[in-house]
């Protein structure tokens, strides 16, 4: 798996603007319901939880089911109080995890 992708409209926003994030990440996204070409049915392998925290704080969860898409893409936004890290992280079926962090310095 590749690094992730991470775009934020702002990495120094005022203090109380909205902050948009977009993620794309990598990902094969097998569902468990293929067969591959010898026959037997190819393992599920999803993404299974992401979670995006800033500093400690728990910004946004997500726990998809099988049918989502590979190469899977999110959109969220929050509202800068301080400066701090966003840490985002993807963990799939197989225990692979994904990191990837931006920095954000607030004035105002």
């Amino acid at each position: 798996m590749s690094t992730p992708r991470i775009w934020i409209s702002s990495d120094t926003p005022q203090a109380g603007d909205t902050v948009r994030v977009r993620v794309l990440v990598e990902h094969r996204m097998e569902s468990g319901m293929r067969v591959g070409p010898d026959g037997a049915t190819i393992a599920r392998n999803i993404i299974s939880r992401f979670e995006c925290k800033f500093d400690d704080d728990l910004l946004f969860v997500w726990q998809p089911e099988t049918a989502i898409s590979q190469n899977p893409y999110l959109e969220f936004t929050f509202v800068a109080r301080q400066s701090g890290e966003l840490n985002m992280r993807w963990m799939d079926d197989a225990g692979a995890v994904i990191e990837g962090k931006k920095t954000l310095t607030v004035s105002g």
